[in-house]
């Protein structure tokens, strides 16, 4: 296996230097101003190209989920960090550690992509703070300001049925938004990212719900 893939490699080498050298005769026979004027209008044409694949790969509906899910997701991780200390039930432990560490995977994913298409992610994973403020405050399922403030006064059984609640709550706020990605957005990978979202999620909300009549 080790020889047939260094002999691929050899035929590849040897097929570039072939070509490369083809290149280089054909630009030998071509004037220097005529060479620059070629480079300059394949590079036009390639940059055109791509922005208008880049464009149509996605829309504003591709947009507007990733950008606002970061937020929901970044309120969800922070819930997930104010389990430690303040309950003893070791399988809602384990379960806010799962979403922790699924969404601040997405978050990144969802950060890149972004990124990918020029759009700035400055500020969007602190949507929960601005809550009430125009923003993020219409994305469904978010916890209010007040009951993030309960939350982490709470401590014990009281503790687990606010944080279910509100997590169930907040996961059926994530499956709506990704409900309305998959109607109306194009983007591939976006669209990937939303089926897990509902996949996922539905399955903690059914686990969390299961442990909400044992809290």
């Amino acid at each position: 296996m080790y020889i047939h893939n260094t002999s691929r490699r050899r035929i590849r080498t040897a097929s570039g230097v072939g070509l490369a050298a083809a290149a280089l005769i054909a630009v030998a026979g071509c004037s220097p101003d005529e060479t620059a004027s070629d480079a300059t209008s394949a590079n036009t044409s390639a940059s055109a190209a791509t922005q208008a694949q880049a464009s149509a790969t996605h829309n504003e509906a591709d947009v507007e989920f990733t950008s606002t899910m970061i937020g929901h997701h970044d309120q969800a991780v922070e819930m997930a960090e104010l389990v430690e200390g303040r309950t003893d039930n070791a399988e809602l432990i384990a379960l806010a550690s799962t979403i922790e560490k699924a969404q601040d995977a997405e978050i990144e994913q969802m950060e890149n992509r972004l990124q990918s298409w020029g759009v700035s992610t400055d500020g969007l994973d602190d949507g929960h703070e601005n809550m009430g403020h125009g923003g993020h405050s219409a994305m469904p399922g978010m916890l209010s300001p007040d009951q993030m403030a309960a939350l982490r006064d709470a401590r014990g059984p009281e503790f687990d049925r606010l944080w279910l609640e509100g997590m169930i709550r907040h996961h059926e706020g994530a499956i709506a938004m990704a409900d309305a990605v998959l109607a109306d957005g194009v983007d591939p990978a976006t669209k990937t990212l939303a089926l897990e979202v509902k996949r996922t999620q539905q399955a903690e909300i059914d686990q969390m719900k299961g442990l909400l009549g044992q809290s």
